[in-house]
C-alpha cells in the first residue's frame, strides 16, 4: 500500500483568475486522451511513475491535466456500498457534526485502501487521487468539499455537505472539474457503468455552480451563487454538462403563475450550436408530450422561447436539447 498524506485544512491567499474549457479551443485534446488509453488498467502502487507517464509527452499543463483527468475517469469505477454507508451515517449523526466528522476522517481510511486495491471509490476518493496525480506532475491542484445537487439530494435546502470535486489551476487561472461525475453512474447497487461526461472538465463556473456549491464560497470562481439561490434553481443533469447549457429563467424550479399567463425560458450556450432542437415537454406516465413554443430565438448565445399556460394545474416541465432533459420546472397555474 502506497502511504499518503492528507491535508485535511489549509489558508492560502486565493488569488482568483478564473478560466474554461474555451481558453483551450486551440488545442487537440485527442493525444492526451489517447495516453490515458495507453496506460488503461496501471496499478496505483506507484503514483509517482502513473503520473510521469501520463504527462511526459506534453508541454503544456493542459494536456498533462487533460490526460491524468481522463485517466482518472475512465480507470476508477465508482462504489455504491461506500456511497450508501457514508450517506446512511451522515444522516444518523446529522445533529452532531462533530461525531460525524470524527467518524468521517477515520473512515477515509476505508475509502483510500479500496481505493488503491480495487480501483473503486466515491467522491472523495475521486479527487484525492486527482490531486495526487497533479501533485506528482507539478500541477497545482486543490479538493473542494461541498453540496452536489441532484434529485434526490440538496433539492430544497442545504444538508450536510455530501460532495468532492477539484480546483485545478493552468496557465494561473483556476478551473473547476468534477472526476466523479465524469466517470459515469451507478445502474444497480452493485454495478457502475463507465460512461465519460466531458462536460465536467473544466466546466464554466456558472454552470458548474448548477449543482456544486462549495464549503469554502472563493471556490465559486467569482460566480455571485447564494446558497438559497443554490436549492432553489431548476434542476440540471449530467446531459446539462454535455450539452454546456447553462439555464438563466425562470431563476427557480418551482413557479407559480396565473392561467393564460406567459412564461419566458430561457438558457445561455457555453458552446453555440445552431442546429440544437429546443423543446418544452412534460410526462404523462412513459409518454412524452410537447408543449406549444413560440418566439423562439438565439441572441448573444442566448436562446429563449414562450409558453402560456392556459389550464389550472400543476406541471412537471422539462427543457430538452435534442433528445436531452437539461432542466426541470414545476409550474403551479392557478386562478387568474
Amino acid at each position: 500500500m502506497i502511504k499518503y498524506t492528507l491535508l485535511l485544512f489549509s489558508v492560502f491567499v486565493f488569488n482568483v483568475s478564473v478560466g474554461q474549457i474555451s481558453d483551450f479551443k486551440s488545442i487537440d485534446f485527442t493525444e492526451a486522451d489517447n495516453v490515458a488509453k495507453l496506460y488503461k488498467g496501471s496499478d496505483l502502487n506507484n503514483l509517482q511513475l502513473l503520473a510521469h507517464r501520463l504527462t511526459f509527452k506534453f508541454t503544456t499543463e493542459a494536456e498533462k491535466f487533460r490526460a491524468i483527468y481522463t485517466w482518472v475517469c475512465n480507470n476508477i469505477k465508482g462504489d455504491s456500498y461506500l456511497h450508501n454507508k457514508v450517506s446512511r451515517k451522515r444522516s444518523k449523526l446529522k445533529n452532531d457534526s462533530l461525531r460525524y466528522v470524527k467518524w468521517n476522517t477515520k473512515y477515509k481510511k476505508t475509502i483510500y485502501k479500496n481505493l488503491f486495491e480495487d480501483k473503486k471509490t466515491m467522491c472523495t476518493g475521486y479527487a484525492f487521487l486527482i490531486k495526487e496525480l497533479c501533485f506528482f506532475a507539478n500541477i497545482e491542484c486543490k479538493i473542494v468539499d461541498g453540496y452536489g445537487r441532484s434529485v434526490s439530494s440538496n433539492v430544497d435546502t442545504l444538508e450536510k455537505a455530501n460532495h468532492s470535486w477539484n480546483a485545478v489551476k493552468l496557465n494561473n487561472k483556476w478551473y473547476l472539474c468534477d472526476a466523479t461525475w465524469s466517470s459515469g453512474y451507478m445502474i444497480s447497487e452493485t454495478l457502475f457503468l463507465n460512461d465519460y461526461n466531458d462536460g465536467y472538465f473544466l466546466t464554466e463556473p456558472t454552470l458548474f455552480a448548477k449543482n456544486h456549491y462549495p464549503l469554502q464560497k472563493e471556490w465559486l470562481l467569482n460566480n455571485t451563487s447564494t446558497a438559497s439561490g443554490f436549492t432553489t434553481a431548476p434542476l440540471v443533469y449530467g446531459d446539462t454538462f454535455k450539452n454546456r447549457i447553462a439555464p438563466i429563467s425562470p431563476n427557480k424550479m418551482n413557479v407559480t403563475i396565473n392561467k393564460e399567463e406567459c412564461i419566458t425560458f430561457s438558457f445561455k450556450n457555453l458552446e453555440s450550436n445552431s442546429n440544437d432542437k429546443v423543446s418544452l415537454v412534460k410526462f404523462i406516465g412513459n409518454n412524452e408530450h410537447a408543449f406549444k413554443i413560440y418566439d423562439l430565438k438565439t441572441e448573444n448565445s442566448i436562446t429563449s422561447f414562450k409558453h402560456q399556460f392556459n389550464r389550472k394545474g400543476f406541471y412537471d416541465v422539462h427543457l430538452k436539447i435534442n433528445n436531452d432533459i437539461v432542466a426541470t420546472y414545476t409550474i403551479e397555474v392557478t386562478k387568474s
